[in-house]
């Protein structure tokens, strides 16, 4: 397996994207250069990338961008990373990315150092914050942290909410003063599966229409899902997915993946 592999190398892949059509006719092939990276905390990483492709860019907040990270064969290789920041006068997106795994997106993540190069598909993903909704309300660990900071900078002022952070570290994430932040520690991944769960159960619960996000552990975001189907979510809607699970690579995770999780609206 190659990492982020050479325009002659992709010339020659199998490609289901070829063409950007379907769910990602409204993306476009961004040619990134790396231009910084650097450790926020030892478990994720920043990657601050550059594309010409990003003049008159733009994405809502919770989309990605799938990065090219590796061949295998003929069969590229993608991992998705949610954009935690655009500067369009840069024309430089910011990517915040967990370390957890030894998977050839991780490999390349800790690899990329200035003037690398790789190709990216963006912007995707149809998640983002309701704007009808009386409150909302975020739950998920490390791996969700991008999103929901990126969605949380981007609520109104007056935006009232909750969110349930469980991490190994510290983060800066700006959010409405109406906006709760309350943050569960935990010693080591997919080791407490209960822990947002019983967070969730035990914390308040506003009243009227609420819009949830809750990602991240597979085993966790399970337990949460059974934890708000006690809840009353006032009509409005939970996008809810596991995006990893523990002691498994993303390849084995998606082949693994055989009972979604889901979106609902209740």
């Amino acid at each position: 397996m190659t990492d982020a592999p050479s325009e002659a190398v992709r010339a020659t892949l199998d490609d289901p994207f070829a063409q950007l059509s379907g769910n990602l006719a409204g993306t476009r092939r961004l040619q990134f250069e790396v231009a910084g990276s650097r450790q926020l905390t030892p478990h994720m990483q920043r990657l601050e990338l550059t594309a010409a492709e990003l003049d008159g860019f733009s994405y809502a907040p919770g989309q990605d961008v799938m990065l090219l990270v590796a061949a295998d064969g003929n069969r590229p290789v993608r991992r998705r990373y949610t954009i935690r920041h655009l500067d369009r006068a840069q024309r430089q997106v910011t990517l915040d990315v967990v370390l957890h795994g030894e998977g050839p997106g991780e490999r390349w993540v800790r690899a990329a150092k200035p003037g690398d190069r790789i190709e990216g598909i963006g912007p995707r993903g149809k998640i983002t914050t309701s704007p009808a909704a009386d409150w909302h309300l975020f739950i998920g660990d490390e791996s969700a942290l991008p999103a929901i900071g990126s969605a949380l900078e981007a609520l109104p002022p007056n935006a009232r909410g909750i969110a349930y952070l469980e991490a190994q570290d510290s983060f800066d994430l700006i959010a409405p003063p109406g906006v709760e932040l309350i943050w569960i520690d935990r010693a080591e991944p997919g080791t407490s599966p209960h822990l947002l769960a019983d967070a969730v159960l035990a914390g308040d619960w506003r009243p009227g229409r609420v819009d949830a996000f809750a990602h991240g552990e597979r085993e966790s975001i399970k337990a949460v899902r059974a934890a708000l189907k006690r809840r009353d979510l006032g009509g409005g809607g939970l996008s809810i997915s596991g995006y990893w699970a523990y002691g498994r690579v993303e390849d084995q995770f998606q082949a693994e993946k055989r009972e979604p999780i889901g979106q609902i609206d209740g």
